[in-house]
């Protein structure tokens, strides 16, 4: 529950980073962040190769990393660095706002950096930049802040999407803010992009009323849900309606209904007066008062207007920071709209759907406007077009309605109920269907932000098959990769996926889970479509009384491809020798040659590879917790993450709060306190004595015990020097899994590094070793020191490890 809550809500506090472990892109140097940001000045987005210090700004860490700045210097600026110089500094763009969450997305595509505002990325442009000499390596995503706390929510790491192409365009032709890319769009895209109301001004498509206007009688076609929605006209409920207006000109008339339909208008200041006139008498009363003060000003300064210029009138958006939506802004009273489709006045359709009946009379106007499906319905000579009637089937009822009410408010209204999540994906489907794209969009989003262990696999089930949907497809795989164990063991329901999609999810780099063996069972149990969770061990006394024909059926084929994904050379020793042992290897060939070349590379080491680089050999880094050495005496190390029960609160001595255990050679002393090591205070005298080995050897040694339920996959570690000058030349950083057998991650022979008091010193680990996971570490002497008075006084107070810890 506190990891969902995070996930949903994040609060940075000054001069802080948050790093959180499902902010990575899949693709180094490409991915887009989109969030929520509830901030006075400064929200601030830093990317980078490695996961940083969440105290960012008191670091000096030159690693690289770009770091996009959202209202800088308070809130008037925007600011992209570079490896922490200043490379764009502009005014006025993308600023923050302290009373509401706002939406951003900001995306990374070979160096170029774009930054939007709204829900929706990839849309709502309002900067780019190019780097020059881009980094093509960032991953990492942290959120940051400057002086003042920053809040953030609904924050989501995504794939670029297919026409990703379009922000190149963009940044070529210098066009940032929703402006047209002409020829070179999708056509379907295109003529979306410039579908609205405006379509049916002055259309005889899908009009019931018409205008009479002027001497001349000149007819004028419109809709009458939309004059019922922005004033009062006399209509009644015939199917054709006349509005007599002899005293009234074209132009007044044009001009009076393009402001509703479009929200805008332009009209000499000799017209004003009459239109304003006119939109008294039909009481349009968002016009009545834009002509009101147009006139106010004009009175007040004559000069505004010069001579045959026209004035131009604009509805304001009442949501500028939402989207365009009908009827957002239009002058047209939501609520009248609203009340319109519940009372299914002026009605001109009725829409059946089988085995349910007649489920809404809406109007053909309201549904062309959102879906061109529906618009080709109503006027391509389709038997809609002459039909009052609509008969859908396989549509589901109830996702219908909701998307009929999207379509009357420009609002996704979505109780939270049991059905929410099935309900939800219904919904994107069927707007998906009907190319209702604002909704679809809608529901993309809050599918992410719904997005849970329990719902991946329901939804992988359903949309793997529909191209548009391959966003939400990715996504949900690496979700479902990133919680392995729990997607595999907590239900079933992932035996009824596709076996494309597991096939994705098994190869995917950010596959974590605790052990090859649970990759094996879930591969088993999905190939014979297990009806209980079950191990190898399950399997192996069913093959021994049947076949694997038998038993895995039409998927006997997929179970070989799947089987070369396992990383075997991982796992346990004595669990490849019961392998080897299996009925399963008897009978399935591949297994039985994947387990045999695992126990044989377990006997013999790297060496029988040679050149070869095979994934197989290669640790599943993903399984832990980045914790990457930045420098000397830093927080990002396992024994400090301990100390701060694995960053659950502030810190405290991990021997004193029995997180570790920390032994030495010699018995504990005044001078031999296991708690100093990672006490972070400097001790002037800290040392461990030799002792007699059975072998007769002398041989001193700190050892740390980093817990039953954790292993480390050590990649750096830090020594700290005591106060004395007995400086360690011959000693070994060594890694075991039972304390007892110990294996050499790194030697130092005649190492002079340490030459004076109090210093640190660090050293990277490589090499095999480093691929291995252990539980016990320990720093030991292997000859004597620099001091001859103190030739076996192993002499350090402090000690720090770091690597990919679980």
């Amino acid at each position: 529950m506190v990891e969902e809550k995070e996930k949903k809500f994040l609060t940075v506090a000054p001069f802080q980073c948050a790093w959180r472990k499902d902010l990575k892109f899949r693709e180094a140097g490409r991915g887009c962040v989109a969030f929520d940001a509830f901030a006075h000045n400064d929200v601030t987005v830093v990317f980078r190769e490695n996961v940083g210090s969440q105290h960012y700004h008191y670091k000096r860490d030159n690693s690289p990393h770009y770091t996009v700045i959202l209202g800088s210097h308070r809130n008037r600026r925007l600011k992209i660095e570079v490896d922490g110089r200043t490379e764009v500094d502009v005014e006025g763009i993308g600023l923050c706002c302290s009373s509401a969450f706002q939406s951003y997305w900001i995306s990374i595509y070979d160096g170029l950096i774009s930054v939007g505002t709204g829900r929706y990325p990839f849309q709502n442009l309002v900067f780019q930049w190019l780097d020059s000499t881009p980094n093509c390596r960032i991953r990492y995503v942290g959120l940051s802040s400057w002086d003042k706390h920053v809040g953030y929510r609904n924050v989501n790491v995504l794939s670029f999407p297919h026409n990703h192409l379009s922000l190149w365009k963009q940044v070529d032709s210098g066009e940032y803010e929703g402006q047209e890319d002409g020829k070179e769009e999708l056509e379907h895209e295109k003529s979306y992009e410039k579908w609205g109301l405006e379509n049916f001004l002055e259309s005889w498509e899908l009009s019931d009323v018409v205008f009479i206007v002027g001497v001349e009688e000149r007819p004028f076609p419109a809709h009458k849900v939309i004059l019922k929605a922005s004033g009062t006209f006399p209509l009644n409920l015939s199917k054709e309606d006349v509005i007599l207006l002899k005293d009234v000109s074209y132009p007044i008339l044009r001009a009076f209904l393009q402001y509703i339909y479009t929200g805008k208008t332009q009209i000499s200041e000799s017209q004003l007066s009459l239109l304003w006139a006119l939109s008294l008498q039909f009481e349009v009363m968002p016009l009545v008062k834009q002509c009101e003060e147009t006139i106010e000003r004009f009175k007040f300064n004559k000069k505004l207007f010069g001579y045959g210029k026209s004035v131009e009138l604009l509805y304001p958006n009442s949501r500028p920071h939402y989207c365009t939506s009908f009827p957002s802004g239009l002058p047209v009273d939501a609520q009248r709209l609203k009340q319109l489709h519940s009372s299914g006045e002026y009605s001109d359709v009725c829409v059946y759907i089988d085995g349910h009946g007649l489920v809404a009379e809406p109007h053909k106007l309201i549904l062309s406007l959102w879906s061109v499906p529906f618009t080709k319905m109503f006027t391509n000579g389709m038997i809609e077009s002459r039909s009052s009637e609509i008969h859908l089937s396989e549509v589901p009822a109830e996702a219908f309605k909701i998307m009929l009410e999207f379509m009357y408010t420009g609002e996704l209204s979505l109780e939270d109920t049991t059905d929410f999540g099935t309900l939800l994906l219904q919904l994107l489907l069927l707007s998906d269907q009907f190319g209702v794209t604002l909704l679809y969009q809608e529901c993309f989003k809050t599918l992410l932000e719904c997005l849970s262990e329990e719902s991946v696999c329901p939804i992988l089930e359903v949309v793997s098959s529909i191209p548009s949907c391959k966003l939400i497809e990715e996504t949900c795989e690496r979700r479902f990769a990133m919680h392995f164990d729990y997607c595999t063991t907590a239900s079933l329901a992932f035996i009824l996926l596709d076996g494309t999609i597991i096939s994705s999810i098994i190869q995917h780099p950010e596959l974590t889970v605790t052990s090859e063996e649970r990759v094996l069972n879930a591969i088993l149990m999905w190939c014979m479509r297990a009806k209980d969770v079950c191990g190898w061990e399950v399997v192996d006394e069913l093959i021994a009384n049947s076949s694997p024909d038998f038993l895995f059926k039409e998927r006997l084929q997929s179970l070989n491809d799947l089987l070369p994904f396992v990383r075997f050379p991982l796992m346990p020793y004595h669990l490849l020798k019961n392998l080897g042992e299996s009925n399963m290897c008897r009978h399935i060939e591949v297994l039985n040659y994947l387990v045999k070349e695992a126990i044989d590379f377990a006997d013999t080491g790297l060496a029988k590879l040679g050149k070869e680089k095979n994934i197989r050999f290669e640790h599943r880094r993903s399984s832990y917790k980045e914790l990457q050495y930045i420098c000397d005496g830093d927080s990002n190390g396992v024994l400090y993450f301990a100390g701060t029960s694995y960053g659950e609160h502030q810190w405290v001595n991990p021997v004193l709060a029995k997180r570790i255990t920390i032994t030495a050679s010699s018995p504990n002393s005044r001078y031999t306190d296991p708690k100093v090591l990672v006490s972070r205070v400097y001790q002037g005298t800290s040392f461990t004595g030799h002792r007699i080995e059975e072998d007769g050897n002398k041989c001193a040694w700190w050892m740390v015990d980093i817990g039953q339920d954790h292993q480390l996959l050590c990649n750096h570690y830090t020594l700290r020097q005591d106060g004395s000058r007995a400086y360690s030349r011959f000693w070994n950083l060594q890694g075991s899994l039972d304390g007892k057998s110990w294996a050499n991650l790194r030697v130092h022979e005649d190492d002079s590094t340490i030459c004076k008091p109090d210093q640190y010193a660090s050293w990277p680990i490589s090499g095999p070793n480093a691929l291995l996971p252990f539980r016990f570490f320990r720093v030991v002497m292997t000859g004597p020191t620099a001091d001859a008075s103190n030739p076996w006084n192993l002499c350090i107070c402090y000690l720090e490890l770091y690597g990919y810890f679980r």
